[in-house]
């Protein structure tokens, strides 16, 4: 969680709880065009986060840098689009 952003770990919490309300309404055709859009949001949301991890890994508290190599941090960037294009496909009407 970058610094300039207040309440770390209610920030989390939301974050994690709208993940769940996202799968959620992907269960009913009803409401997974809303999921779509959802979860499209949040993964734009919570991607300046995962750069400030893979810029600041210092930073982060609880972020074991010699547990969890650099590279790695940075490797998980390309795959926020890749999620989005899944959460797209995985949302389309047949």
């Amino acid at each position: 969680m970058p610094p300039y952003l207040p309440y770390h770990r209610e920030a989390v919490q939301v974050s994690g709880m709208a993940e769940i309300v996202g799968a959620l309404a992907l269960v009913s055709e009803r409401t997974r065009p809303l999921a779509r859009w959802w979860l499209l949001a949040l993964l734009v949301a919570v991607f300046p986060a995962n750069v400030h991890m893979a810029v600041s890994p210092e930073q982060v508290r609880g972020l074991d840098t010699k547990r969890v190599p650099r590279w790695a941090l940075w490797a998980r960037l390309p795959l926020q689009p890749a999620a989005m294009w899944w959460v797209w496909q995985a949302t389309r009407s047949h």
